[in-house]
Parts: structure tokens; C-alpha cells; sequence
């Protein structure tokens, strides 16, 4: 199962930490689609918005934390991808959680 944690501070999204997989790795379309949308979110914060991020990709998982001002000018693509996330949960409950957590 695909775990999608999304953290916030004071109520401001502050990033995410996405693990796991939904079925074999490299196989499976739930897996594909939470992928490319993490890494479309991280690579659009810091190439696109000029964000300064700590952005970090390891084996079946992948972490974004921005702080400060930074956060603000992430706050939208954020929660799209927590929106996005959300969409995929309901579609295929089994395969990925959305967690929400205060930092």
C-alpha cells in the first residue's frame, strides 16, 4: 500500500512524504500516477517557483519539506497534489492512504 503523509504548520501545507507501492513496482498504474505527481509537484516548487526545498528520493519513497516563506510559495501545488492524492483514495481505497499531519 502507497502511504501519502502530508504535513502542515499552522495550517499551511509544508510538504510530504510519500512510501510504498500499490502492487509490483514499476507495474502498477496507482503507483505511476502517485509518481508522477509527486515528482511533477517537487520539480514545478523548486525549477518553476524557485523554491528552496529539502527534497529527497530513495528506494519507494520520496520526501519535500519547505519552511518559512517557502512554504507559502507551495501552498497551492500542495494541496493539489493532497487533492489529487484524495481522488486516487477514493477510486482505489485499497492501494493508497492520505494521511495529514501538524508539525
Amino acid at each position: 500500500m502507497i502511504r501519502a503523509e502530508f504535513f502542515s504548520r499552522d495550517g499551511i501545507p509544508a510538504g510530504f512524504c510519500i512510501s510504498g507501492h500499490a502492487g509490483d513496482a514499476g507495474t502498477d498504474i496507482v503507483c505511476a500516477a502517485v509518481s508522477s505527481a509527486a515528482y511533477l509537484t517537487a520539480n514545478t516548487a523548486t525549477d518553476i517557483v524557485g523554491a528552496e526545498a529539502g527534497v529527497r528520493v530513495s528506494d519507494g519513497r520520496m520526501s519535500f519539506r519547505v519552511a518559512g516563506k517557502e512554504a507559502a510559495k507551495c501552498r497551492d501545488l500542495l494541496r493539489g497534489l493532497e487533492a489529487h492524492l484524495t481522488a486516487l483514495r477514493r477510486q482505489y481505497p485499497e492501494k493508497i492512504d492520505v494521511i495529514h499531519t501538524e508539525v
